[in-house]
């Protein structure tokens, strides 16, 4: 397919990649192992993703200046603003608890764009629609994520949407523009997208569930641990209570549902897409293996984030980089990865 872009500069192209590393050592792992073209989009992208995660995630900032600098982001990316009085007020706005790298990124916002707008035609609609999607939709779930945790397991697939399933939707429209073959199972692809990302999401939301009560915050839906007799705003005070092990387990089983979604769509990438493919793969594989580690940890896991090591990130990249294109090897592996992982009760998804 026809997708016409400018050519980067060494400069614009290295700056790109040392932001990324600066705010993401996992997608500064991942996003280069995509083809050129696709890099620097899904690159770029991201970095913008984040400016907007900055906004929402400022723990001093007014909900009011929330909304302003997000419609602000929007404009920007949409081409009705030059973004540089954004960068400076933004910036100067941000909490001091802010990272620097994050800061950075904010004062570099200009510098982003004129990536953005190198890239081809189709790219960068798709950017807006995400980036529109995202700033748009998350002032939404501004303070009802404090302590109590979201209303119920519908609020949390909105807000997993908002924030991932857009990015899973942005995804699939470059990947279509990239090759025909791709773009033949476009219908299928969209459908899994929203899933694909809810996945690694909800595996986000689970490892961290410490960090998140250590600011405040808590992401899990009350209705499920209700259900199980558990209240939340108890999270993290005395012993682990089974109520709290349960619901974490029917979220277990939800998330595993649709990572085993996420693992279809790398599957319907055509193998000779090995880049795509191992950029697809090689995060879903690890969210497995933190939901593994997580499930064997039931008696601790509200006390820690939960991290694998160095060395299972290692050999995953390593089989990814060696397997991507043969689909019974990953399903072999992703099966093995999965087995003992609880699966979703009936109607729970």
């Amino acid at each position: 397919m026809t997708n016409l872009s400018t050519p980067l500069s060494h400069d614009e192209i290295t700056y790109q990649r040392q932001a990324l590393n600066e705010v993401s050592r996992t997608f500064a792992l991942t996003i280069p192992l995509l083809p050129t073209e696709l890099e620097h989009a899904v690159g770029n992208a991201y970095l913008l993703c984040r400016i907007a995660d900055t906004i929402e995630d400022d723990p001093q900032l007014p909900v009011e200046s929330k909304l302003t600098f997000s419609q602000q982001l929007i404009n920007l990316v949409n081409g009705t603003d030059d973004g540089q009085g954004f960068a400076t007020e933004l910036a100067a706005a941000l909490a001091p608890t802010v990272p620097s790298t994050e800061v950075d990124l904010v004062k570099s916002s200009t510098r982003v764009i004129a990536i953005t707008r190198k890239l081809s035609p189709l790219q960068q609609n798709a950017i807006q629609t995400c980036v529109t999607k995202m700033a748009t939709g998350m002032p939404d779930f501004q303070g009802c994520e404090q302590g109590s945790g979201l209303t119920d397991m519908a609020t949390l697939n909105r807000y997993c949407y908002v924030v991932a399933g857009v990015v899973g939707e942005m995804l699939t429209d470059f990947f279509c523009a990239h090759s025909a073959a791709i773009n033949s199972h476009r219908d299928t692809l969209t459908k899994l997208a929203h899933s694909f990302g809810q996945g690694l999401q909800l595996t986000n939301i689970l490892k961290d569930i410490q960090v998140d009560k250590s600011r405040g915050i808590c992401w899990l839906p009350r209705d499920i641990f209700t259900k199980n007799g558990f209240d939340l705003t108890h999270l993290g005070s005395g012993p682990v209570n089974p109520g709290m092990t349960a619901g974490v387990e029917q979220l277990l089983g939800i998330t595993r549902y649709h990572l085993n979604n996420a693992v279809r769509y790398a599957l319907l990438i055509p193998a000779e897409e090995r880049e795509i493919r191992r950029f697809l793969l090689f995060p879903v594989i690890l969210a497995l293996l933190t939901l593994k580690k997580l499930h064997s940890q039931q008696e601790n896991y509200s006390d820690h984030s939960i991290k694998i090591s160095r060395r299972a990130v290692t050999l995953s990249g390593l089989f990814v980089k060696t397997a991507a294109t043969r689909n019974r090897a990953v399903l072999t592996v992703i099966n093995r990865i999965s087995r003992g992982l609880p699966g979703p009760l009936p109607g729970s998804v």
